[in-house]
């Protein structure tokens, strides 16, 4: 049976605007969207690190709402 599974991860940019990479499982692989510009991306290792990646360096989205 083909299992999916979703997370996203959000981070605000100086202007507090919210960005958000949602994380795409489908068995073993892995899609990053990108829900302000479209970006798309396969990843198989570390997902989550490279979609704080993209939204730090083309969003300039550094906030974590998590942290205090």
């Amino acid at each position: 049976m083909l299992q999916i599974n979703t997370s996203k991860v959000s981070r605000w940019d100086q202007h507090g605007r919210e960005h958000v990479v949602h994380v795409q499982r489908t068995g073993v692989q892995r899609t990053i969207r990108c829900d302000t510009c479209g970006w798309r991306k396969g990843a198989q290792f570390l997902p989550w690190l490279k979609a704080e990646e993209h939204l730090a360096e083309a969003h300039q989205a550094t906030v974590d709402p998590t942290e205090g």
